[in-house]
């Protein structure tokens, strides 16, 4: 089977996702509820699934909450 980047498959272990990367080597793919897990391209076994990828939302940066500001005084006497 000739797949590619970009195409939705089914694996019988992880269900549908969809190929982020392939080679000769090595086959790279962001399941839908699994994450992205690498398979032995000689050794994988995908079916191409029907419909489409479903819409993931972009992962941005977590932002560290900044710290309060602390003023130190010196108390009068």
């Amino acid at each position: 089977m000739n797949l590619k980047a970009g195409q939705y498959i089914r694996h019988s272990k992880y269900g549908c996702g969809t190929i982020v990367e392939r080679d000769d080597d090595r086959t790279t793919v962001d399941f839908d509820t699994f994450g992205v897990r690498k398979f032995v391209t000689a050794m994988a076994a995908f079916e191409l699934a029907q419909g489409e990828a479903p819409k993931k939302k972009r992962v941005t940066g977590k932002r560290r909450a900044k710290p309060p500001i602390v003023i130190n005084e010196a108390l009068p006497s």
